[in-house]
């Protein structure tokens, strides 16, 4: 297999199959179905694996690479299923920190090819199953599973794991997943099985009143992972992973109550050896220290407060690239950007990318000092030449945004 051959079958996947990433709501398909039909006719390799389940809102692909750290550094084989990737499509499924063979992917892709008329999956689907038998034929102790969207009908929930957990709830895809915090905390909280343990991270008392009822509804254990007291750190320095690091504790201990081994040395070096681990990008990532360059991929309202929060508690000048797509109430960005900043907005690649022209009415009336470009390092190049001695540069507002700006600049 050459590399030219895993790309056309790379893209074979993208065109054959709706993703969501790229094409927005028309490519979501709720619902186990699709997902079910595919895991049988590969002979359920779901069923194979001792899996870990984790939902929520923001902070899912942190804590999964927390807790994968953590049970490296145990001596354990760890499978990690994350979502979207940033630069390359094996990042999606990775056994102790490397990324899928491509090899695999390749060959498990003309399987796809075969499939029978009636299985129709989305692309999510395709890479969902994918995940389940490579995790199977790699034989790994445990399967870190990411949900993709929502919880209840997403097409990990076919899963039966060890231990699920519910990072927060927040508005995010409300045009799938309901107008209210508490309509997506439902959604969120049909990944709770029965007899199973929940950890619910959020510190909404409404949020929690959800989980909770659905877990007593299941006879499953609810843990309060917010009660947890601790001091630890982690290599991931945004201020907002103090609330994943409670959530992994709680999932750590519960896996200790089923007689994984654990140590308190183990827990220490896995939250502070993430990066080194997993290789996870994304999350206040320190791209460069000069000039000081952070990308985060935080895109939801409640994401970016965080971020933007911590941008602000940075006193130095800072220079703010931002892209958005389609589904983006720019509105709402606007009014909680940082202050002290010079701002370039961008177009992600994506078809959902939006370009800021479409929204310069709005820049405009915000009253900042903004620059528009029509590509991600494009705005880079510019305020790479804007940039003053002690200024730094941010780059965000999407994943798309971090991954196409990664994908021209880290191998350089």
């Amino acid at each position: 297999m050459t590399n030219h051959e895993y790309q056309e079958a790379v893209e074979w996947l993208f065109v054959q199959a709706p993703n969501y990433q790229i094409d927005g709501k028309k490519a979501y398909k709720p619902g186990l179905q699709n997902i079910t039909k595919l895991c049988s006719f590969f002979g359920n390799p779901q069923e194979k694996i001792k899996t870990i389940h984790i939902g929520g809102t923001n902070g899912k692909g942190s804590t999964s690479n927390m807790l994968a750290s953590v049970l490296q550094e145990s001596g354990y084989k760890i499978g990690l299923y994350n979502s979207p990737h940033l630069i390359d499509f094996t990042e999606r499924i990775k056994v102790n920190g490397k990324n899928c063979d491509k090899e695999f992917v390749y060959h498990f892709i003309q399987k796809l090819k075969n499939l029978p008329s009636d299985i129709r999956p989305s692309f999510f689907e395709f890479t969902t199953i994918m995940a389940f038998e490579y995790f199977a034929q790699q034989k790994v102790d445990f399967a870190i599973i990411e949900v993709g969207l929502g919880g209840r009908l997403d097409s990990t929930n076919i899963i039966n794991p060890l231990v699920s957990a519910i990072t927060n709830v927040a508005l995010d895809h409300q045009n799938i997943l309901g107008n209210s915090v508490e309509e997506i905390a439902t959604e969120k909280a049909g990944i709770i099985k029965k007899n199973t343990p929940v950890i619910s991270g959020d510190e909404n008392n409404a949020v929690k009143a959800i989980i909770r009822k659905k877990a007593k509804e299941e006879n499953a254990e609810f843990i309060d992972a917010t009660t947890i007291n601790s001091d630890l750190e982690s290599d991931l320095k945004g201020n907002y992973q103090k609330k994943n690091i409670k959530v992994v504790l709680a999932l750590i201990h519960e896996l200790q109550t089923l007689g994984v081994q654990i140590s308190e040395k183990n827990i220490e070096s896995g939250l502070l050896n993430v990066q080194k681990n997993t290789n996870f990008l994304g999350r206040w990532y320190e791209f460069s220290k000069n000039p000081l360059t952070i990308c985060d991929t935080g895109h939801n309202q409640a994401g970016l407060e965080e971020v933007f929060a911590q941008l602000n508690a940075l006193q130095e000048h800072k220079h703010i690239i931002l892209g958005f797509v389609n589904d983006k109430k720019i509105d709402e960005v606007l009014k909680i950007l940082p202050q002290n900043s010079t701002y370039y907005f961008a177009k992600p690649y994506v078809n959902r990318g939006r370009h800021p022209k479409d929204y310069e009415d709005l820049l405009k009336n915000s009253k900042i000092f903004y620059k528009i470009f029509d590509d991600v390092n494009s705005a880079y190049l510019s305020a790479k030449q804007n940039i003053k001695n002690r200024e730094m540069i941010f780059i965000g507002g999407s994943n798309f945004v971090v991954g196409e700006f990664l994908e021209k600049n880290l191998q350089k």
